[in-house]
C-alpha cells in the first residue's frame, strides 16, 4: 500500500520556487488543490505540479517553520530521476532564482550565465553607476 510522504525543505520564496519549477519542466498550479496519489487517495497542497500518470508533486507551506514541505507519493515517482536528484536540482534552481531576484530589485543585469561541466552555475552581474 502507497502513502504520501513528506520532504522537509528549505524553500521559502514562493516566487523562487514556482520559477525554479518551471526551470525543470513542471507546470506548477499556484492554487491550493488535491495532489493524486495511489488508489485515488488524495493529500491537499499549496502548489502543484501535476503528472499524467498520478503520483503528482506538491509542495505545503508549514507556517510554523515557515517553509515549504514536498509532498507525494514516493511510489508512484515517475520522473527519470530519483527524488533525491529532483531535489538538489530544485534546491540549485531555486537558489540561482533567488539570486536573479534580489541582483534584478537592487539594479543589477545578468551579464553572463553559463552552466559548467560539473554541474555548477556561474553568473555575471552588472549595476552601471549613473
Amino acid at each position: 500500500m502507497s502513502h504520501f510522504s513528506t520532504i522537509k525543505t528549505e524553500l521559502r520564496d514562493p516566487v523562487a520556487l514556482v520559477a525554479a519549477l518551471k526551470d525543470l519542466g513542471q507546470t506548477p498550479s499556484e492554487a491550493a488543490q488535491l495532489l493524486r496519489g495511489y488508489q485515488g487517495q488524495t493529500q491537499e497542497a499549496d502548489l502543484c505540479c501535476p503528472q499524467a500518470d498520478g503520483g503528482d508533486i506538491g509542495f505545503r507551506w508549514n507556517s510554523s517553520e515557515g517553509r515549504y514541505e514536498l509532498v507525494t507519493d514516493l511510489d508512484l515517482w515517475r520522473l527519470p530521476i530519483p527524488i533525491e536528484r529532483f531535489m538538489s536540482q530544485l534546491t540549485q534552481r531555486y537558489a540561482l532564482q533567488s539570486i536573479l531576484n534580489s541582483a534584478s530589485a537592487e539594479g543589477f543585469v545578468v551579464g553572463e550565465q553559463q552552466l559548467s561541466a560539473d554541474g555548477s552555475i556561474e553568473l555575471v552581474v552588472t549595476r552601471w553607476q549613473g
